[in-house]
Parts: C-alpha cells; structure tokens; sequence
C-alpha cells in the first residue's frame, strides 16, 4: 500500500463526528459547541480530516461553511460509520445508548407511533429514542438534512435524496360537529361549497392530500381556519366552527365516541398512502431496523 493511500486511511471518528457537527451547524464553533469541544480542536479536528481525505470538504462564505460535493459525498457516509460505532458501543454499555431519532408527521407521530414504540421499547428495554412530531414538509427536511435516523410522511410525496417505502393505507374524512345541518343525509358538493373549513396548515401532508381531493370539485373552498396541529382541527370544529378534513386515523375515536360526525358526500373516495422514509445514501443502524420490522406488523 503506497504512502498516500494510507495517509488517507488514517480517519478517526472523533474527526468524523466534528465534521457530520459543523455540517449541521455550519460553522466550527456551533460544531464545537454540539460536540462538546473548543472552537480551537473542532479546527484542527476538520484540518486534519481534509488534509487525510485530500480535498476540501467545504466552501468558505463569509462566516458559514457550506459542504462542497466532497463533503457531500463524505456526509452520509461518515453518519453511517457513526451509527456504527454507535451501535457497537450500545452493545458494550448501557450507559451510553445512541437513541433512535425519528421523525413523523401528526397523523402518524400522535395516533400511530405511541403503540408501535411502546411495542419496540418492550422487546429492546435497552433501547432509546426521541420523536419529533411536525409537519410532512419538515419530516423530509429533517432526514434530508440527517438529523433524523428515520421519518414517516403523509400522501404523494416526491425527494430525490429519500427512499419512500409504502407503508400503510389511509383516508380522508370530512366531519362536523353532531348538531351540523350536513351531519345527517348525503352532501352535494354544492353543500360542500357553502361550508366554512377548518384544515390543517399548508406544508403538511394532510393539507396537501385535501387540497388534491377537494380542490377543483367543491368551488369555491371556502377556508376560515388553517391550524398547525389536528387535535386543534377536532376542537374547534366539535365547538361549532365550519367542518374539518383529517386522516380517519386522526378522527376514528372521536367519531366512535361521538363528538365529531362523518359528513357522507357523493366525492369519489379520498385514499392515500402512509410512509416510511430514510435517506438514500444513509444505511439504517441496527436500532431503526429494528424499529421498522416492528411498524411492518400487521400493515398488510
């Protein structure tokens, strides 16, 4: 082996791990801070990453540091040789575990991820993880950016940088509180139209798939409210306030319990895909594996 390739064999994770945290952070101190080291060794961490791997892995502007294409190129993998290790260490201590980072939108991370995690957290006792709930917009972003090991996402969704794997069928409802005139009886879209709505905001998968459905078939769509959360969608509209338009699985307990009504229309049927997402370039640790073959029980 000549010299120089085993000059750019000598990585160490500890420069690896100053990297994968100024790419987050874009700069060497915010890089530092997150790793826990002075400005002065996240420097020299980099320094001497780039003078291993021979080339630069950012573009200097002004204060930033944005990745270049050999950053890009070295950002996923590095991620993976962390899980890796991160996962090696979890075998060996208990008092280090690397949580599992997911992220979901609010369909998914409020109605069904409580009793999937529960159910891993069960058969791996040794096991952690933190959930962002946000919006399908952000959930991309964030397993885009690597912040998240794996996301779930509502509806069509497209990313050249994701792999979507197919996870669960899904479906619109149109609803109102019990004592709405649309509450009994069949709804034409002409009733449609006169309605007030109260839908979730634009970014989120559940708007997206709406403004797909009913857009173009109910004219005008009147829209009062647009509220960032769907339990304040339920809320509000179980007050009195216009209809609302959420997954089944947001609604089916408060229609069972009967403070919101399923509003029956002639519109053609509302389906849409649930789905699981991680980034393309980024293999999965052993703790989102694991938590993956958990969310495949039972999906059919």
């Amino acid at each position: 082996m000549s010299d120089k390739l085993d000059q750019r064999l000598r990585l160490t994770l500890r420069q690896l791990e100053v990297f994968a945290a100024i790419a987050r952070t874009g700069s060497t101190r915010g890089g530092a801070d997150r790793v826990a080291r002075s400005q002065s060794a996240s420097s020299a961490a980099l320094a001497a990453l780039e003078s291993a791997v021979g080339a630069p892995l950012f573009d200097r502007i002004g204060r930033r540091l944005l990745l270049n294409e050999h950053g890009r190129a070295l950002l996923p993998l590095s991620l993976s040789m962390l899980d890796q290790a991160g996962d090696m260490q979890a075998w060996f201590s208990s008092e280090h575990r690397v949580p599992l980072r997911i992220a979901a939108s609010f369909t998914v991370g409020e109605y069904l991820l409580p009793d999937i995690i529960a159910r891993w957290k069960q058969r791996n006792p040794d096991a952690t993880a933190r959930l962002l709930i946000c919006n399908t917009s952000e959930v991309i972003d964030a397993v885009t950016g690597f912040e998240v090991d794996i996301g779930f996402v509502e509806g069509r969704q497209r990313h050249p940088d994701v792999v979507f794997r197919r996870w669960l069928a899904d479906e619109l409802v149109i609803f109102t509180a019990p004592g709405h005139p649309l509450a009994s009886g069949v709804a034409s879209a002409g009733d449609l139209a006169d309605l007030g709505w109260v839908l979730r905001e634009p970014g989120s998968g559940t708007r997206e798939a709406t403004d797909r459905w009913l857009l173009g078939r109910v004219k005008p769509l009147r829209i009062e409210l647009e509220l960032g959360s769907s339990e304040a969608v339920k809320r509000v509209v179980a007050a009195g306030v216009g209809a609302g338009c959420l997954s089944r699985k947001a609604v089916a307990q408060a229609l069972s319990d009967g403070w919101l009504v399923e509003v029956r229309t002639r519109l053609p049927h509302a389906a849409r895909a649930l789905s699981i997402v991680v980034h393309r370039e980024r293999r999965p640790g052993r703790s989102a594996e694991a938590f993956m073959a958990t969310c495949a029980e039972g999906s059919g």
